[in-house]
């Protein structure tokens, strides 16, 4: 873990408590005058504490400096997902923010069950242990919009992943991109793009939709 988040890092003093506590202490075995780095993820930088105090409950920290560090891809990538089974969301969400996923926008497309809801406590709370392991320091954002047709008022130069032999993603300069659900797109959808702003993966193989969600991400962003 290179950094512990922490709301309030960048005051002078802070107490750390339960889980914050259980870290520093149990699972990292820090001692009194050891450094620990926070941030709070709403500005660039990071903070050196100096730890002054632990006891069985809580420990005490005092402010060292800041850093200014930025720690992001090199390129921004907006998914537009057309929801899946959440679980399947939460098993690959710390790759993507890994990867250094900007933005991920859920949509209800026609084949997308309505019945999934997402959880999104559960899934910030995943993003901030896959940042605070990975150092990235600004968090992903997510949202969530009830049809493609939003999602395309907002985004009207968003490509869209489907069959394709000849415009691969390799080739293609992508900074919004559309996925689809298990069973694909209905052909009212693929309609809303033009020929040259659909785009395929260079492979035979029929992907999963969270797999093909991680194989975007790694050809734009790595």
């Amino acid at each position: 873990m290179l950094y512990l988040f922490h709301t309030h890092a960048g005051q002078e003093e802070l107490t750390l408590e339960g889980d914050d506590h259980r870290y520093i202490f149990k699972v990292r075995r820090h001692k009194v005058e050891d450094t620990l780095y926070l941030r709070n993820l709403k500005d660039e930088l990071l903070y050196r504490y100096f730890i002054t105090y632990i006891d069985k409950q809580s420990a005490q920290v005092v402010l060292q400096e800041s850093l200014t560090l930025e720690v992001k891809a090199s390129k921004s990538l907006h998914i537009g997902w057309c929801m899946i089974n959440p679980k399947s969301i939460e098993k690959v969400l710390p790759s993507l923010n890994e990867m250094g996923v900007e933005k991920i926008t859920f949509i209800y497309c026609k084949r997308s069950q309505k019945s999934f809801k997402l959880d999104f406590k559960r899934l910030e709370k995943i993003l901030l242990n896959s940042s605070q392991q990975s150092g990235r320091s600004e968090m992903m954002q997510l949202e969530i919009l009830e049809s493609l047709e939003t999602f395309l008022a907002q985004n009207p130069k968003s490509k869209m992943l489907n069959f394709s032999e000849n415009n691969f993603i390799s080739n293609t300069a992508i900074d919004t991109i559309l996925v689809g659900c298990e069973g694909g797109f209905h052909e009212d959808e693929v309609a809303l793009f033009s020929p040259e702003n659909i785009v395929g993966l260079d492979t035979p193989l029929v992907l999963k939709s969270e797999s093909a969600v991680c194989a975007v991400a790694s050809k734009v962003l790595l």
